[in-house]
């Protein structure tokens, strides 16, 4: 009876222990999503409805009538059907694909190239290059194009002034914007120009954070300053790499302004246009806004499939 009676508290103690035990940790499991559900419901009113309006109106007959007030017509994929079917937007998508993809990775490469120079210079000259990338990031987008446009400029412009020095007369009175090649040319000195100072500070951030103690096991045991970036720093530092490269590439595909800005100084819009400057031309030029919104679509469609092979990396990264 007493070892019963002794039983009997110790397993009333142990069911208690083990339930109190199982509600905080039910309570555990549900807390975070109570935490990220105000973020959500942000994002949502904020991207959510944005991205429907574009989707009703990609099914929708929307034009200049219906600026006035006349009720759009409901036409399904006909809007899809037409734009997609248009041999001119197969050109600007594949025109656009590779000036995104040529631009990031020179960016990325570029950048990193400064990041090691900061790594490596004294002090006070590494704080020269950061004010100077910082002032260069700070320039306001249309200030920084124009001054592109007068460096380049046939008449006027440094840069064929420069080359006619130096022996390269055929560049004398040479219109850049003209062809589409030294246009986009032209376009991507702009964009990269514009872009180096953030994948540069950025990556140097990561290189900052890599042990000397790493670098200087390296160099007793032979490793040249080469072997040293090639095998150490750039693999240490590669999933910040992944994550620049990655804004490069949905930042470059929807690129607009300074595409937009250059043409407007006489060059052969139907020969430079990109994808956002065609979602442009159809909704504000031609005032096809269902037109313009399946187009719009398409370019989230694509900026997402060109995204997932860095996305997919840096979650076999993390896990």
């Amino acid at each position: 009876m007493l070892d019963g009676a002794a039983r009997a508290p110790r397993d009333e103690t142990a069911r208690s222990a083990r339930g109190g035990a199982a509600r905080p940790r039910r309570r555990r499991r549900y807390a975070p999503y109570l935490l990220l559900t105000p973020a959500v419901l942000v994002l949502l009113a904020g991207l959510g409805y944005p991205v429907y309006w574009q989707v009703v109106t990609s099914l929708q007959e929307y034009g200049l009538a219906q600026q006035f007030g006349q009720p759009p017509t409901f036409v399904g994929l006909d809007n899809y059907a037409r734009i997609f079917a248009d041999d001119a937007l197969w050109a600007v998508v594949v025109r656009s694909i590779v000036f995104c993809l040529v631009n990031a990775f020179v960016t990325v490469l570029v950048g990193l190239l400064f990041a090691l120079l900061m790594r490596a210079v004294p002090t006070a000259l590494r704080l020269v290059l950061q004010v100077a990338m910082l002032l260069a990031w700070a320039m306001p987008m249309v200030a920084a194009v124009v001054v592109f446009r007068w460096l380049f400029d046939y008449r006027t412009g440094v840069i064929n002034w420069l080359l006619t020095q130096v022996g390269l007369t055929g560049f004398q009175g040479y219109a850049w914007l003209s062809q589409p090649l030294s246009f986009f040319f032209v376009a991507s000195v702009v964009i990269v120009w514009m872009s180096v100072p953030f994948v540069a500070l950025s990556v140097y951030a990561g290189l900052v954070q890599v042990s000397e103690e790493v670098i200087e096991a390296a160099r007793i045991d032979g490793a040249s300053p080469r072997q040293i970036v090639t095998s150490i720093l750039v693999p240490l530092v590669r999933p910040v790499l992944s994550i620049v490269l990655l804004l490069q590439v949905i930042w470059d595909l929807r690129v607009f302004a300074q595409i937009r800005l250059l043409q407007d100084a006489g060059a052969p819009v139907s020969e430079t246009n990109l994808l956002g400057n065609l979602i442009y031309e159809l909704g504000v030029g031609r005032q096809d806004f269902g037109g313009a919104a399946a187009v719009s679509l398409f370019v989230l469609a694509l900026t997402a499939l060109l995204s997932w092979p860095y996305v997919r990396s840096l979650m076999k990264e993390d896990s």
